[in-house]
């Protein structure tokens, strides 16, 4: 084997102990590193930022193990898999370990090394037995294990080495656009979701985000556009059953006119149901929902089967729309349990 040095860290030695059967097994000490010119530590970690640590599970040689396991490792941990073609543990222990490996969503990657075809690093590292698994962290070995493992202590392994999940910059967006819709600020969140679904223009959350825009907006047929062209398998997401819930009663409340003249209507006739009931549409309509929620409540208490139960029905609608810890919601349930089972 040859004597060239890898650079694993300055000053480097590890040692990794972990079951083999009943036994321990040493990884021994990985070489020393090759002089670099100093670096300053900003420049540094913005190099390593911007990394491409490359795909989840991917095959190294000799030549590329600095780039794909200690460069790549100061970004997100790597395990690196020494196996040999001969060996039948290797063959066990692949499928478990890529498993558990995909299921960590970007917390470790998977870098496999035939010991075979490149024996320079192994030699080095002291690596004996196959199968050897060594997890990477920061350009160095922190952690191993040899032989075949059960699921459970990879996913430990994984566990206790991973490196923390990298937020989701689109879920980031989505969640910036969204606070821009809660503090009445539509047109700048709208310019958010739009941005999102130019690139993924499947993504349920910035569709529901982008028809609340227009909701907010008051451009109803616009929100309708987006609401049709949904695929029928998002309509199951209970944001995008909320947003159709508010679409349908502001298309609802656009319908019944003048919100002065239905109150007019009702002060008129103050025990005509379907005025009570037209405003309270329509005062939800104008977000105006603890308003539009009493009025269906006094129905409830005046006319419990008016319209077929009618009021309790559009008041489940209401907190569809709303969402389950709306405070309108919280409240709109309690005085409705309060009127059934009083």
């Amino acid at each position: 084997m040859n004597d060239k040095s890898y650079g694993y860290g300055s000053g480097m030695s590890a040692s990794y102990t972990s079951s083999q059967g009943s036994g321990a097994a040493s990884f021994g000490a990985a070489p020393s590193p090759a002089p670099k010119p100093a670096q300053a530590p900003l420049q540094a970690q913005a190099q390593a930022q911007a990394q491409d640590t490359g795909p989840l599970i991917m095959d190294t040689t000799t030549e590329t193990f600095m780039q794909d396991v200690i460069e790549a490792s100061k970004v997100t941990t790597i395990l690196v898999d020494f196996w040999a073609p001969w060996c039948g543990p290797c063959k066990q222990l692949t499928p478990i370990l890529e498993k558990a490996v995909t299921e960590a969503k970007g917390r470790v990657k998977l870098v496999k090394l035939n010991i075979d075809d490149h024996p320079a690093i192994p030699g080095q590292m002291g690596i004996q037995s196959v199968p050897a698994v060594v997890a990477f962290k920061d350009g160095r070995p922190v952690d191993g294990f040899m032989g075949v493992q059960p699921e459970s202590q990879i996913k430990a392994f994984i566990e206790k080495n991973g490196s923390e999940p990298a937020a989701d910059p689109i879920e980031e967006a989505c969640t910036q656009a969204n606070g821009l819709l809660d503090q009445g600020e539509p047109g700048e969140a709208l310019q958010i979701f739009g941005a999102i679904l130019q690139q993924y223009p499947d993504h349920v959350p910035a569709m529901v985000g982008l028809g609340n825009c227009f909701l907010a907006l008051e451009e109803l047929e616009r929100a309708r556009g987006v609401l049709d062209a949904m695929p029928e398998e998002a309509l199951a997401d209970k944001d995008a059953q909320a947003f159709k819930a508010s679409l349908e009663l502001a298309e609802q409340s656009a319908d019944l006119g003048d919100l002065g003249e239905l109150q007019a209507k009702l002060d008129a006739n103050p025990d005509d149901n379907q005025a009570r009931f037209d405003l309270a549409i329509a005062l939800n309509g104008k977000n105006k929902r603890i308003e539009a929620l009493d009025h269906l409540i006094t129905i409830i208490k005046n006319d419990r089967d008016w319209n077929e139960d009618g009021a309790r029905k559009q008041l489940l609608q209401f907190f569809e729309s709303w969402g389950v810890m709306d405070p309108a919601s919280v409240d709109g349930r309690r005085k409705l349990s309060s009127v059934l089972f009083s």
